[in-house]
């Protein structure tokens, strides 16, 4: 018998024993309406105190007219206490001071103490980024990364390697860089439900050429 799988537009998609939903984890396509924050299917966050509203508590500097966007693909795990830095939480430093006058009265368009637009971040797919770890502005993270507890990561992290620290680098790739390259490939997060649960055990497993030919079966 197949396992049943929640569809990616519920809000709540573990239940608990007794029958209700765990509301501290959300699928978040479900529950985010933010026009700069683009999420994919199936990838879910947890929190202790489950807020109102998620995109806030996730990237608090992402405002609905921010020039950035903040991309996360399909399948992605995302930890208790993960913070998004957007590009709109920077200030002016290149030059004598940082101080932010334009914010404080008067309007903030052309005023000379604002940064110009800053970049946007993009999260692979099937990338686990632990507890209480911060993605600052403009970052990179490939798929199959995984982002360790407390890590403060920047700039391009190569696909299914780990990183963590502060700041945060690579401390080792989970798979040859050969084998990313076949994964990336497969990009088994674009397949149809019902043949990811089929193929869970090959997706979990380490047996690369089952999920290959099981892939190749289907195509």
């Amino acid at each position: 018998m197949p396992f049943r799988f929640p569809a990616p537009d519920v809000a709540h998609p573990v239940s608990l024993p007794d029958g209700s939903s765990h509301a501290g984890t959300v699928f978040l396509a479900a529950v985010l309406d933010h026009p700069r924050f683009e999420v994919g299917a199936y990838t879910y966050a947890s929190a202790f105190d489950p807020p109102q509203d998620w995109a806030a508590r996730l990237a608090p500097y992402l405002f609905p007219f921010s020039p950035e966007r903040l991309v996360i693909g399909k399948f992605c795990q995302i930890a208790d206490g993960v913070r998004f830095i957007t590009a709109s939480a920077n200030h002016r430093y290149d030059g004598f001071s940082t101080f932010p006058f334009a914010i404080f009265g008067g309007g903030i368009e052309g005023r000379p103490s604002m940064p110009g637009p800053g970049p946007g971040t993009i999260i692979g797919n099937d990338v686990w980024i632990g507890q209480g770890a911060t993605i600052l502005p403009g970052a990179r993270i490939g798929d199959g990364v995984i982002v360790g507890a407390g890590s403060v990561v920047a700039g391009t992290i190569p696909p299914y390697s780990i990183v963590g620290g502060n700041p945060a680098r690579v401390l080792r790739p989970r798979v040859p860089e050969a084998v990313a390259a076949r994964l990336q490939a497969l990009a088994w997060w674009d397949w149809p439900i019902a043949r990811i649960l089929s193929a869970e055990a090959e997706i979990c497993g380490s047996d690369l050429d089952a999920l290959e030919r099981i892939a190749g079966a289907a195509a």
